[in-house]
């Protein structure tokens, strides 16, 4: 019984030994020379000023949302469209319900300005 899982440890093992390995032929190799560029914060590309916990401006959440809105549309797009033949109008009719409820957040975010940019 146990000799039937002897492969998967195996491949546990020597995939272990290779991703550290790897990683540390990495540390070793690289060149180690930081410069205030590289320790700067690069995430919004500024410096930070003041406390985190201030507000953020609305349009950050409304692009979140408007994000949200078409990564949806998408990721169930495709599925929908390669098996729209076998779900028949049940499907259809479902996923017109989706989209109209997406559009209606579309109509929310361009209602509220997040596709104006000043």
């Amino acid at each position: 019984m146990l000799t039937e899982y002897l492969p998967i440890l195996l491949f546990l093992i020597v995939s272990l030994f290779f991703s550290v390995g790897i990683m540390s032929l990495s540390f070793l190799v690289s060149p180690h020379k930081p410069s205030d560029e590289k320790l700067s914060p690069y995430e919004c590309g500024f410096e930070p000023f003041e406390d985190a916990r201030t507000k953020f401006d609305i349009r950050f959440y409304l692009v979140a949302l408007l994000f949200i809105i078409f990564d949806l549309e998408v990721a169930f797009l495709f599925p929908w469209a390669v098996s729209l033949n076998e779900i028949g109008p049940f499907g259809y009719f479902s996923m017109m319900i989706f989209l109209f409820f997406l559009t209606i957040g579309f109509i929310y975010e361009w209602k509220k300005g997040a596709l104006d940019w000043e």
